[in-house]
Order: C-alpha cells, then sequence, then structure tokens
C-alpha cells in the first residue's frame, strides 16, 4: 500500500492530475499508519497477523 501510494503520489505530481497525487497521499498515510501499528504488535481489525 505504501508503494502504491508512492507511485501515485509521483504519477499525479508529474503529470499534473490532482487526483492521482491525492489518492496517493491517502493510501501513503494509511500504509504507514498500518505498518506502525503492525510494527508495536497491536492488532488490526481483529487480527493480530494478516497472511
Amino acid at each position: 500500500m505504501i508503494v502504491l501510494g508512492v507511485i501515485l503520489v509521483v504519477l499525479g505530481w508529474l503529470l499534473g492530475i490532482s487526483i492521482l497525487y491525492t489518492v496517493g497521499a491517502v493510501l501513503l498515510v494509511i500504509g504507514l499508519v498500518l505498518l506502525l501499528l503492525g510494527s508495536i504488535g497491536r492488532p488490526v481489525a481483529g487480527r493480530r497477523h494478516w497472511f
């Protein structure tokens, strides 16, 4: 999710398409929050592990 967010932010910035930039930024933030929650061992959405 983080990688997809970075790709969309870069594409949105290069092509000048603001919706790609916005969606990419949202995905990037969500991915970072999930990474942070997972790294501290907190269950996300009721699951301790995602397989």
